[in-house]
């Protein structure tokens, strides 16, 4: 099931791979103010991503956007990719649900790394909040990420996307 705290709590309940030391170097790096990687990413425009490649077949999204309502979010799956997801700036809820409990909306793979599912009430809510704040999302956990705490506002993410295999 899905990891989530502080980025040093996360990563020390993973179990050890190269690619997942490469991404929280990465991580580490973005999250250090003044550096090129966190002014690139304070810099990302609201509504833009931008795809990073970090090596072993890992990639990273950094994301600027409002949070939006819970009844604007879709939850999601992914086949292929692990989701560490770390705030540098702002909050939000990310709703979570074991996907043998959920309801099949759409399945976008092979093409993309995506299944929807229809919408649950019986999720479990992590908050993040803060610099630094971080969940791991595997292919069993269903998440709806983005979500508003109380009214929409500016969250800066970084999104690294790590290969199952």
């Amino acid at each position: 099931m899905a990891l989530f705290g502080n980025l040093s709590t996360v990563r020390a309940q993973l179990v050890p791979r190269p690619v997942f030391d490469l991404s929280f170097a990465y991580v580490e790096d973005a999250l250090r103010p003044g550096t090129a990687v966190n002014q690139r990413i304070l810099a990302v425009a609201t509504g833009e991503s931008n795809r990073v490649e970090l090596g072993r077949g890992a990639f990273a999204l950094e994301q600027a956007y409002l949070s939006k309502p819970r009844e604007k979010g879709r939850l999601e799956s992914h086949i292929q990719y692990i989701d560490i997801q770390v705030l540098v700036a702002g909050e939000e809820i990310i709703e979570v649900a074991e996907i043998s409990t959920l309801q099949l909306s759409e399945n976008l793979t092979p093409a993309k790394d995506v299944i929807f599912y229809h919408d649950a009430r019986a999720t479990s809510p992590l908050r993040l909040n803060g610099p630094g704040a971080t969940a791991v999302f595997y292919p069993n956990d269903g998440h709806m990420g983005s979500l508003a705490i109380a009214a929409p506002a500016l969250v800066r993410k970084i999104v690294v996307k790590v290969p199952v295999a």
